[in-house]
């Protein structure tokens, strides 16, 4: 397997991780579809979300997979009026990464995060190892200190 720059950093940190490798449909790149996939548990499944606050800033919001972003409270988390979702074809240019392979970690730039706080219920969490085809599974909390994340009620 090829490294990706999420975990180039995380070894470059010296953190323990493990990985989950799948076959990618390029049809079923939602977070329940991979957790089957794996073998994991849905609910410990995030997905990363990127969109856009009040004057075009940028926002990254990490969410179990089988739930949507509540708008209204992540624009409170990230102290914004509004919030609204990115476009499909600005995931690249913004992130550096693919829809179905985006991280909280190793973006282009980083941008405020925020993880749904009921990552905090697990040990472990697993999320896009910055590539589809590929999961990194990691602490909470070590996910919140490397991508300089705050917990928040986000669902």
């Amino acid at each position: 397997m090829q490294k990706t720059n999420v975990l180039r950093i995380l070894d470059t940190k010296n953190i323990e991780y493990s990985i989950f490798e799948y076959d990618v449909d390029e049809e079923s790149l939602d977070a329940v579809t991979v957790a089957e996939k794996i073998g994991a548990d849905p609910d410990q499944v995030f997905k990363t979300l990127i969109a856009r606050g009040d004057g075009n800033s940028i926002f990254v919001f990490v969410i179990p997979g089988q739930y949507e972003l509540d708008l209204k409270k992540a624009a409170k988390a990230s102290r914004n009026k509004k919030i609204e979702m990115i476009k499909m074809k600005e995931i690249l240019p913004l992130t550096g990464y693919i829809r179905g392979g985006c991280s909280p970690i190793g973006m282009k730039k980083q941008y405020p995060t925020f993880i749904d706080e009921s990552a905090n219920v697990f040990p472990e969490i697993i999320f896009s190892a910055g590539k589809r085809g590929i999961q990194v599974k990691l602490s909470p909390i070590t996910l919140a200190t490397v991508s300089n994340a705050e917990f928040v009620d986000l669902i």
